[in-house]
């Protein structure tokens, strides 16, 4: 949204207008064990490691029956509609994280 000032100077509002219309989230699992996991890597710097500690300490608490790892195309883009699908389909439950 942009604000017209003075000698045709423009000031944008950094925050934008969002128009998406609400979707309800996924019912949370009682317990992670026994369940495939679905582990989203997005290709920042520490991701991966970070992730990789994450299941690590999960699976300490209550084993997976399977852990799959994913892989984003870039960390600066939406994951593929596609791969999102693909683990919806193969997994239980999903992890990802920025890992900066």
């Amino acid at each position: 949204m942009a604000t017209p000032l003075h000698a045709g100077q423009v000031v944008y509002d950094p925050r934008g207008a969002v128009e998406a219309a609400p979707r309800p989230v996924s019912p949370r699992v009682k317990s992670l064990a026994g369940l495939r996991l679905g582990v989203l890597d997005n290709t920042k710097w520490n991701g991966r490691r970070l992730l990789e500690k994450t299941v690590a300490l999960l699976q300490a608490e209550a084993p997976f029956a399977e852990v799959r790892y994913y892989k984003k195309e870039s960390f600066s883009r939406n994951a593929d509609p596609a791969l999102i699908g693909r683990i919806a389909r193969e997994c239980d439950a999903a992890l990802t994280a920025i890992g900066d």
